[in-house]
């Protein structure tokens, strides 16, 4: 009879751990992957390769290429609302929080390519993210929307503001930004082009 002397918990802990560390890896790659080939442009097994794992292994973690691509978003969408949120941000404090968001995502050069590359396939109608993108940025405008009307119920934000349009043009303003920073860094100072943008925004909608 062989005794097991590992402590009890402690081996699935370990393979847990080694679990997720390859999950990451495996994400990370993928994120460089689709922003340099896009979704359609690059393959399963090239991933795998990246992170020295089989097809199959690759497969272990991400039972197909549309259950990675969905992780590599929801993985944006944490970043995003873990620094989004931090604040607590309200009313017209929102714009606040959405400098401060784009300024982290300054930090986040291959995420951003990776969601910049991934919105502009999903336009296609059989994209697999076209549903997840649909709902995200309708979900983001909604957000931003709703917070510029508490501005309004504080008194912070001129009553007769369309927050619903706003909304969209902040989304639209951060994306474009995002693009031309993207193909000219050096050129684009996105951070400081946002809060210029956001300075004039105030001026415009305050109360």
């Amino acid at each position: 009879m062989i005794v097991n002397s590992t402590p009890e918990g402690s081996a699935p802990r370990r393979r847990s751990a080694r679990g997720q560390a390859a999950r990451e890896r495996i994400l990370h790659a993928a994120v460089e992957a689709f922003a340099k080939d896009g979704y359609q442009g690059c393959s399963l097994a090239r991933i795998a390769s990246e992170v020295g794992l089989s097809q199959a292994g690759l497969l272990h973690h991400f039972p197909t290429k549309e259950d990675l691509l969905a992780a590599v978003l929801d993985e944006r969408d944490r970043l995003d609302t873990r620094r989004f949120l931090a604040d607590g941000a309200e009313g017209i404090e929102i714009l606040t929080a959405l400098e401060k968001l784009v300024e982290y995502n300054t930090y986040l050069t291959g995420m951003v390519q990776s969601f910049t590359v991934l919105a502009g396939e999903s336009t296609a109608d059989l994209h697999p993210a076209r549903d997840w993108f649909q709902s995200r940025y309708d979900n983001v405008r909604t957000m931003v929307a709703g917070e510029l009307r508490k501005g309004i119920d504080r008194g912070e934000i001129r009553p007769d503001t369309d927050c619903t349009a706003i909304a969209a043009e902040i989304v639209a303003t951060i994306d474009g930004l995002q693009l031309q920073w993207l193909l000219d860094p050096k050129k684009i100072d996105m951070p400081a082009l946002f809060r210029n943008y956001t300075s004039r925004l105030r001026d415009a909608i305050r109360r």
